[in-house]
Parts: structure tokens; sequence; C-alpha cells
């Protein structure tokens, strides 16, 4: 057992940090984003985070965020951004990943009811595969972020392994979810070390607030560190225990003592 001091777990367990900044996924204050993200932001680079990874703009469109994120002093690392916002108008995208110098953009999911077959699986593969080379020419690396359903099984392998499988690594990667991945039944250091530097960026989930839930952080600290591929830990934070800011505030400082942020 890990000791624990003011409700955070001591460090001794954990490997000394690398040089890996850490984000918030801004989907974990989605109720102040959308109505004031500037104002939400600001709060977010007084908790210490660096950088950012969005989920759409809230009150803002793509130049206001870019604004108001330059205004806190953060960097936008990565944009979430939806299947069908990608397929209407991905020059769109590229533009707006431009615009607030994010270096990833990251489908956030597909359709679990269309995960019916391998050779539906690996089609799936083949378009992101399509959206990825895209966005690859302008310099963007595009990944697919999992959920527990990509760890489901069809036709005798996983979901994310047909899928992945079907594209060069260069056109999509994998942005491991560590929760879901423990949900869906795999061991999520085990899963980084399969996919190794096809990882680029890591949402660092629990079941709540960070630390508090199923998840082996020390095994999954170790397993980053082991692949060298890793950009950024982004923390999101999608069920509270506490106020949603104060949950985003408490995974943060858990980083901190355990010598990750």
């Amino acid at each position: 057992m890990l000791d624990a001091t003011d409700g955070f777990i001591a460090a001794a367990a954990f490997p000394i940090m690398p040089n890996i900044p850490v984000a918030l996924q801004l989907w974990s204050l989605r109720d102040r984003v959308k109505t004031d993200f500037a104002g939400t932001v600001a709060a977010v680079a007084k908790i210490g985070y660096t950088a950012v990874e969005t989920a759409g703009f809230g009150n803002l469109d793509a130049k206001g965020a870019a604004a108001a994120l330059r205004d806190a002093g953060l960097q936008c690392v990565s944009m979430h951004v939806g299947i069908d916002a990608l397929k209407a108008n991905l020059n769109r995208c590229i533009s707006d990943a431009h615009l607030l110098g994010a270096k990833h953009v990251v489908c956030p999911g597909w359709p679990s009811d269309h995960y019916v077959s391998a050779a539906a699986c690996a089609g799936i593969g083949r378009e992101l595969a399509l959206i990825g080379a895209a966005f690859r020419v302008h310099g963007i690396q595009f990944a697919f972020h999992n959920h527990a359903a990509e760890l489901a099984v069809v036709e005798g392998r996983r979901v994310f392994d047909w899928m992945l499988d079907a594209a060069a690594p260069r056109d999509l990667g994998c942005q491991a979810d560590v929760y879901w991945v423990q949900v869906g039944g795999k061991d999520p250091a085990a899963f980084i070390r399969e996919q190794g530097r096809r990882i680029r960026t890591v949402h660092l989930k629990d079941e709540k607030e960070i630390g508090g839930g199923p998840v082996d952080f020390p095994a999954v600290f170790r397993a980053i560190d082991e692949i060298g591929a890793v950009e950024c830990c982004i923390v999101e934070v999608e069920d509270y225990n506490f106020e949603p800011l104060e949950s985003v505030r408490r995974s943060f400082e858990q980083l901190r003592a355990w010598g990750r942020a």
C-alpha cells in the first residue's frame, strides 16, 4: 500500500519524472467552457497546468480561443475533433489546428455499434488513416482516442487492433486513455507497451479524480517512460467527487505529489 498525506498518495513508488508536460482536457470543465472559455482557461493556468487539449471552443470561435489561451499563457497541445466535423470540413479543422498551434488532432470516438466485424473495424481504420494523411501533410499528427468499446473482441481480436493494423502509424496514432483501457479489461501499462511509439499523447484518467480509482499509475508511468515517445500527458476528469474545477486541481496536485507535474 502507498502512504497518503492530506489525501494525496505519496511519491515513493513512482519513477522520476521525465520532461513531459501536463495538459488538461477541457472537457473536464465542459459546463464552464460552454459559457466562459476565457475565464475557464485562466483558472486552469492558475492551478499550474501549462497546456490544454480542447474539445470545441465553448462560447468562442477558434480565433477567440487562440487569443484566450495566449492571454492565459497556455499552450494548445491537442484538439479533440469529432468524426462528423472531420468529415464535414477537414480543411477548417486543419486551419483551426494551425491557428491554435496544436501539433495533435484526435478523433475522440466512433459509434460502437459500427464495430460489427473485423472488416468493418478495419474499414474504420482505413477511413481514419485518410484523414490522418491529410493532417500529416500539414505537419499535424492525427490519432484516435479509445474508450472501453475499442477493447472489445471481434472475430478473435480487439477492435482497436483491427483499426490500427489497417493504418500506417504515421497516419493514425493512438491516444491511450488509461482508465477506459482498464474498464475494457486490459492492463493499461501493457497496452501502452504494445502500442509503443504510436502513442504520442496519453489521457491520465481515473474513475473520478486521479489517484482515487483502479488505475495502477506507477506502472502506467513506467510504461510511458519506457516507450519514450509520449509528448504530453493529458488529465481528464469526467465524473467528480468535488466541484469540477476543484477536481482538476486535486488531480494536478496528485501528479505534483508524485513528481509528475
